[in-house]
């Protein structure tokens, strides 16, 4: 596929699922994240965690929102979400090593409690009436709205491994590396994933 191609999905990507704002500290996870950074602090002083830990963990903080957001199609679903991955990290912290990759480990940590939700749930989360396409972008532009809703509709139709991988890599902008270790699949799998999706939604798009 040609890169000006690619890039170009890329950026409607980009426009369909934007990137979050800074936490409201007066939600339920602004009030979380508060209580964290305090018990980073004591666990810091302690030498329970390092200062890099805290600083990153508390920093990556906007990426888990986007890629909650993509799981999820609610705002709302989303932040309990990450609020549910801090408190795990916080409760695993012994078990992360130092040097090695916090944004793969905390993405693991999302993708599998979202997974764990929907077992027990036994349903998966709908945008029955398009409220999160509609919702992500407020561009007045009828024609506008109408293509986003036609990359909606088109990155849905997509198998859910290849939209999985493919917005991992393309709007979270992990490494196929990163990407491989979260999904539990190998490099090549990632690379072959992202390509076919590309490739289908170029032909959706009428962009090939």
């Amino acid at each position: 596929m040609p890169r000006h191609v690619q890039d170009l999905i890329g950026r409607k990507l980009d426009e369909l699922i934007p990137r979050t704002d800074a936490v409201d500290p007066d939600t339920r996870l602004g009030r979380v994240m508060l209580r964290l950074r305090a018990a980073l602090l004591d666990a810091e002083a302690e030498r329970q965690v390092t200062k890099a830990f805290g600083d990153d963990l508390i920093a990556l903080v906007p990426r888990l929102r986007r890629f909650a957001r993509t799981r999820t199609g609610s705002a709302a679903e989303a932040d309990d979400m990450v609020q549910a991955t801090l408190m795990r990290a916080w409760e695993r912290r012994s078990q992360f090593e130092d040097g090695t990759n916090l944004v793969a480990w905390l993405f693991t940590i999302l993708r599998n409690t979202h997974l764990n939700q929907r077992k027990r749930l036994r349903r998966e989360v709908e945008d029955v009436d398009g409220e999160f396409a509609g919702a992500l972008s407020s561009a007045p532009d009828q024609e506008h709205r109408i293509a986003l809703f036609e990359l909606q509709a088109a990155l849905d139709d997509l198998p859910v491994e290849q939209r999985e991988t493919l917005l991992l890599v393309t709007v979270d902008g992990l490494r196929h590396e990163d990407a491989a270790a979260i999904l539990g699949c190998q490099v090549g799998t990632v690379k072959s994933r992202v390509s076919r999706a590309r490739e289908r939604l170029a032909i959706a798009l009428g962009l090939s």
